[in-house]
């Protein structure tokens, strides 16, 4: 997989993450390692921060539930709109997939 590829591959996935939920950087990169031959959340971070703008961002999150810095308002406010409830300034485990 060329690194265009794998941008697009991350994207599509980022896609597909179905409302009210969320998935880590590296759950991201763990779904996609055996077909790309990479494992890096942050690569998926910088991935998201370059490119991430078109497609639902507030979806993912770091690995301790803590939402993109810098856009943590804006993502807790989408977040909630699909119904998520949160513990404190996390997304909660049941939420992530």
């Amino acid at each position: 997989m060329t690194p265009d590829e794998y941008i697009e591959a991350v994207l599509d996935l980022v896609e597909r993450i179905p409302p009210g939920r969320a998935m880590t950087y590296g759950a991201i990169a763990d779904a996609l390692a055996d077909r790309s031959g990479r494992n890096s959340a942050r690569r998926v971070g910088t991935i998201m921060a370059l490119h991430g703008s078109s497609v639902p961002w507030y979806r993912v999150c770091g690995a301790n539930g803590k939402l993109p810095q810098g856009h943590e308002n804006e993502a807790r406010r989408r977040l909630q709109a699909e119904g998520v409830t949160f513990r404190g300034e996390r997304v909660p485990p049941e939420v992530m997939l």
